[in-house]
């Protein structure tokens, strides 16, 4: 198993505005295609107006057909396209494999 992490940086006041458009139109397709979600977080200390969400694949060969099935989809272009402008800063993604007495395997 891998883990992907995901962390967006909004401008600041944004976080609210950019999970209410993904709930509605990003998380939906992602869930169906991707698979398992492990978590979605906001930060509170440290650096702020953050997302960190986390998704597991079976192997980097997993995720790579799953994230080029999702680019496939229809519903998944129309919410790229659609994005609200001025909501994102940046993104940054990490993959982490677990250690052999991690729990999450």
């Amino acid at each position: 198993m891998i883990l992907e992490v995901r962390t967006y940086t909004t401008n600041p006041g944004k976080v609210r505005d950019w999970l209410e458009y993904y709930e509605k139109n990003g998380l939906p397709v992602q869930t169906r295609v991707l698979g398992r979600l492990i978590g979605f977080f906001t930060s509170e200390l440290g650096t702020l107006n953050q997302v960190v969400h986390m998704w597991a694949y079976e192997s980097l060969a997993d995720r790579e057909q799953r994230r080029g099935a999702l680019l496939k989809e229809a519903e998944w272009q129309a919410y790229l396209r659609n994005n609200p402008p001025g909501l994102l800063l940046r993104q940054e993604t990490q993959i982490l494999v677990p250690t052999a007495f991690s729990p999450l395997k």
